[in-house]
């Protein structure tokens, strides 16, 4: 069997396990990997230590930090004082309710990331929907494709934006200046598509409505001067990602610091006894972290192997010499495709092929900052972003924010299908896309 062959069989086998649930995934993920490792689709040094082909230690250590992190501020009464805010506002109906978590996480997402905004927004949502009586799966699978939704509008929303952004030597404002306004607009039907879907069935008991609204946030924080000092901690820390270039530090980086600077904060606050202070270790959801490692080597066998090339290749010159072919078929090619593997090994993939495209149509421009930005170039860029980072609300393992979001549910008592999220996630992801088409068409090539 040829590398290729094994390579594909392996992750079609551990795909189809996943989707069937019969296992649990980060089990599956991890034999896949083991397997990719132990028959040589992958040497261990590649696994382990390459950039192209092997984890995504960014990934993995911006996860590991800012779990500790929300473990900590989750004492601090923070997500309790945002979840009796959130229904205030609300005026305790659920629906309103719905609508405002949604845009908030759509919000906080374009400004930190998506898998952030989740860790930080889904103990603030158990929070309201356990006061209210009201079943949370609904709330976090829509705030969690909200979340994809509002990450694709930043530079540093969605990580395929910032590699994106690097390789096409884009600026902060530029994917503010084209992708907010089709963000927005595909919010506002995003919004119209849950109220058909969930808005006629969502009703609360009076006597909860009542409760609720009369709550003090005050009397959720035991301690506000500890709810302070996090809090000021937690702004540093965000300043950090939005200025992580300028400041070179990556963004894991810049969530391990500030892990360690919670647990010293946790530990001065509370003197616990010896041990106890790796409470916030311990409490970190390990066997996401644990699927992660495994889904990068998994994918990383595809991209050695060629696979992820051969087919963004086939998407790129099927469609050479014809600028909108090409940028609907980088597009819905990327979004199908990040539904299904993981879209930070597909956009390392796509970016050079971009750059190799523009050296063949350009051939007489040498400066790289011109070639790249050529009018029949930088839709391509825009379609690849749109589609990598819309294409994760496609399946549960589509996107990184998927896997925390189902993780933490799950931990809290709600275990959601592939399946489940499969039918709301698949298609949003095909109607996004399709307005994202429109949008280009109407852009860079009526």
């Amino acid at each position: 069997m040829s590398s290729v062959s094994l390579a594909l069989f392996i992750f079609g086998v551990c795909y189809l396990v996943i989707i069937t649930e019969r296992i649990h995934k980060t089990i599956v993920a991890l034999f896949g990997a083991a397997v990719m490792i132990g028959l040589g689709v992958l040497s261990q040094d590649e696994a382990f230590y390459s950039h192209e082909f092997g984890v995504d230690y960014n990934v993995v250590f911006l996860l590991i930090g800012m779990m500790v992190i929300v473990n900590i501020v989750r004492e601090t009464g923070l997500f309790e004082v945002l979840a009796i805010w959130a229904a205030q506002r609300a005026d305790a109906k659920p629906f309103r309710l719905l609508v405002l978590l949604s845009l908030l996480t759509a919000g906080l997402s374009a400004m930190l990331d998506n898998v952030t905004t989740i860790l930080l927004m889904a103990p603030v949502t158990l929070s309201i929907t356990k006061r209210l009586e009201l079943n949370p799966i609904a709330f976090l699978v829509t705030e969690v494709l909200a979340s994809n939704i509002g990450g694709t509008a930043t530079l540093v929303g969605d990580p395929p934006n910032i590699m994106i952004a690097s390789k096409a030597e884009l600026g902060y404002l530029d994917f503010l200046e084209v992708l907010a306004p089709v963000v927005m607009i595909i919010m506002a039907v995003f919004i119209v598509s849950i109220w058909g879907l969930f808005g006629r069935n969502m009703t609360v008991a009076p006597h909860l409505r009542s409760a609720v609204l009369a709550l003090s946030s005050r009397d959720a924080v035991p301690d506000r001067p500890f709810l302070h000092r996090c809090l000021w901690l937690l702004g540093i820390i965000n300043v950090g990602f939005c200025l992580h270039s300028l400041i070179h530090l990556e963004p894991a980086t810049i969530a391990l610091l500030g892990a360690s600077a919670f647990m010293l904060l946790g530990h001065a606050r509370r003197k616990p006894e010896d041990g106890e202070e790796l409470s916030y270790l311990t409490d970190v959801e390990w066997k996401t972290i644990f699927f992660f490692i495994g889904l990068f080597i998994l994918v990383g066998g595809l991209v050695k192997v060629g696979v992820i090339r051969y087919l963004a290749d086939q998407l790129v010159v099927a469609t050479q010499g014809n600028l909108g072919g090409a940028t609907m078929a980088v597009l819905w090619g990327s979004a199908l495709l990040s539904a299904a593997v993981d879209n930070i090994p597909y956009v390392a993939a796509m970016n050079p092929l971009i750059v190799d495209l523009a050296r063949s149509l350009h051939p007489e421009i040498s400066d790289y900052a011109e070639l790249v930005h050529q009018p029949d170039i930088l839709p391509l860029w825009w379609a690849l972003a749109l589609g990598a980072c819309l294409g994760g609300n496609g399946t549960l393992i589509g996107a990184s924010a998927n896997v925390v979001m189902v993780d933490i549910a799950r931990k809290a008592g709600y275990r959601i299908s592939f399946w489940q999220f499969f039918k709301f996630g698949f298609p949003v992801m095909i109607g996004s896309t399709l307005i994202s088409s429109l949008y280009l068409w109407f852009l860079f090539l009526r």
